[in-house]
């Protein structure tokens, strides 16, 4: 990964070719899972990092979670086709325990130096907003730490429009079943926010 910009690719295709190319910088898999959907989209939604099916499939928000996503994305009335879907750290860091791979979380650190390729990504993508799903999106759009439940909405990420809110992994560990409805409620009221507010983006442009 380059922090100069000498090397910077021009086009998304190129940016990609160089992630694949380069080595992990988390403990785990060998491989990226890149980002995907359209150029100039309404909404781009950023995660944490690839899972366990995510890294299997290679494409992003396949497993538990990615269904969660795309059952909350329905009932808000906005098709994944439309919206770009990526994540912050580009490769799935796990410990592996007996036959399973365990799911650990990036470090700041880690993060930080995927960040230069998420921000290159997005300037090449071109959304109209950016949705942070969690605290480590959040992170790595805004370049520091920020609680997700007290910044819940819509701000300004270093200087791109924002929404911030839960990852949708954080519903499937709810205490339980009426918690898991709650905080589904919400997460699909959020994505309703994010697109009324990039709807706004998009007649103001």
């Amino acid at each position: 990964m380059s922090d100069g910009r000498s090397d910077a690719p021009r086009s998304l295709a190129g940016l990609n070719r160089q992630i694949m190319a380069a080595e992990p910088m988390v403990a785990g898999s060998t491989k990226a899972v890149l980002g995907e959907g359209p150029l100039h989209p309404a909404i781009a939604l950023v995660g944490e990092q690839p899972g366990d099916q995510e890294d299997i499939q290679g494409k992003p928000f396949v497993g538990p979670a990615g269904q969660l996503l795309d059952r909350a994305l329905q009932e808000a009335g906005i098709a994944r086709a439309d919206v770009y879907v990526t994540n912050a750290v580009k490769h799935f860091k796990f410990v592996p325990r007996g036959k399973k791979r365990l799911h650990a979380k990036p470090t700041t650190a880690e993060v930080k130096r995927y960040r230069w390729w998420l921000e290159k990504e997005l300037d090449l993508v071109r959304p109209k907003l950016v949705v942070a799903l969690g605290a480590t999106a959040t992170l790595a759009l805004a370049g520091k730490a920020i609680p997700v439940l007290k910044n819940r909405g819509p701000r300004v990420l270093d200087g791109r429009a924002g929404f911030i809110t839960v990852h949708p992994s954080s519903l499937l560990r709810a205490p339980d079943d009426e918690a898991r409805r709650e905080g589904f409620r919400a997460f699909v009221a959020d994505l309703k926010a994010a697109k009324k507010l990039a709807t706004t983006h998009r007649k103001a442009a």
